[in-house]
């Protein structure tokens, strides 16, 4: 090569000098341009070739000879051009949904109507947010990765959806559908391995798929708000008189408690008193039924007046029943003829009968 540029060099400053022409020979300087520009040229497409950035949220997969490896570290990179190859994978939050365009945000009906375990139909859309996690096995491991987390996720929703009654997927259950779908999803996709991570999962929107059905559900939403109201003000009724009840009830068997007490002890004085009655009555039963005669007529005739017929027919004698017990009383003796009609006291009537024979 450099002989043979010194001998180019050589024949053009004699043909200078010679005057033969102030230029070179146009085919042959036309040809020394154009292997300039390729060789220009295979530089330059070298040089861009064999470098390559990575950004800041971006991982790389380098494969040589088919061998692959993972470059994490950001900055420009150099590789050999044609033996060497770069896939740059984006190791952002990205998401995607399912049940409705995030476009337009139309629903699609083959994605977002489901059936519930109570055999109802629901429309429920989803956003589904995943990673890379490892570029290696996103590149490798499976042909189309988003795709399969998309079926799985579509799987896991239709799973769940299934085993919960209509209510809990408009209303109240949506957070332990969500953790349950979630779970679901991680553990299929540790399974498949193929490089895709689950960030989240969220329930974008659940309501019944025609309007008929969901001015019916809105009415039994509406009379489930009134059945909670009704039980709400007929638990503040409840505590309100369950006080007021335990305290009479606490009264009433206080009451009783103090009736059993004094009846028990009323009782037990009887005993008591009878087994007394009784010791006495073992040593002198005459005196003792005679005493208890008296105290029993005393009890039961108080205030008895006997009436007692003269022999004669024709007078009547009054005595109290204080005479019968031995009491130091006046007695009261009312005399009448029975011929006449007229009442008229008798002396000598009254002095006759004012004894009892005793026995």
């Amino acid at each position: 090569m450099k002989s043979g540029s010194f001998r180019n060099f050589k024949n053009g400053f004699e043909t200078v000098n010679n005057g033969q022409g102030s230029s070179q020979n146009p085919k042959g300087s036309a040809g020394k341009i154009a292997a300039i520009v390729v060789i220009v040229l295979a530089v330059i497409f070298l040089a861009v070739n064999s470098a390559y950035e990575i950004k800041e949220q971006e991982q790389a997969v380098l494969i040589t000879l088919g061998k692959a490896q993972a470059v994490t570290e950001p900055g420009l990179h150099f590789k050999i051009p044609f033996i060497q190859q770069v896939r740059k994978v984006n190791t952002t939050i990205q998401g995607f949904s399912i049940g409705y365009s995030t476009d337009n945000n139309e629903l699609n009906e083959e994605e977002s109507l489901m059936i519930t375990s109570d055999f109802n139909f629901i429309d429920v859309d989803f956003y589904v947010e995943y990673r890379y996690s490892d570029p290696v096995k996103a590149v490798y491991a499976s042909k189309a990765p988003l795709d399969i987390l998309k079926n799985i996720s579509q799987s896991c929703i239709r799973t769940v959806i299934g085993s919960y009654p209509v209510d809990d997927v408009l209303t109240t259950g949506k957070n332990e559908i969500q953790s349950s779908i979630r779970e679901m999803i991680l553990d299929r996709l540790a399974q498949q391995d193929i490089g895709i991570q689950l960030v989240n999962i969220t329930i974008q929107d659940s309501e019944p798929p025609t309007q008929q059905v969901m001015e019916a559900f809105k009415a039994v939403e509406t009379a489930k708000q009134r059945k909670e109201t009704s039980l709400n003000n007929a638990n503040k009724y409840r505590n309100e008189q369950l006080p007021s009840a335990q305290a009479r009830a606490d009264g009433i068997i206080k009451d009783a408690e103090a009736q059993k007490t004094e009846r028990i002890n009323e009782a037990t004085a009887q005993v008591a008193r009878f087994n007394s009655m009784y010791a006495e009555y073992i040593k002198n039963p005459v005196i003792t039924k005679q005493r208890m005669f008296y105290e029993t007529m005393e009890d039961v005739l108080p205030d008895l007046k006997v009436i007692i017929e003269s022999p004669s027919g024709s007078m009547q004698t009054i005595y109290p029943i204080e005479s019968f017990t031995g009491t130091e009383e006046d007695n009261t003796v009312e005399s009448s003829a029975s011929g006449n009609g007229t009442g008229e006291n008798n002396g000598a009537g009254t002095a006759e009968d004012s004894t009892l024979p005793q026995e």
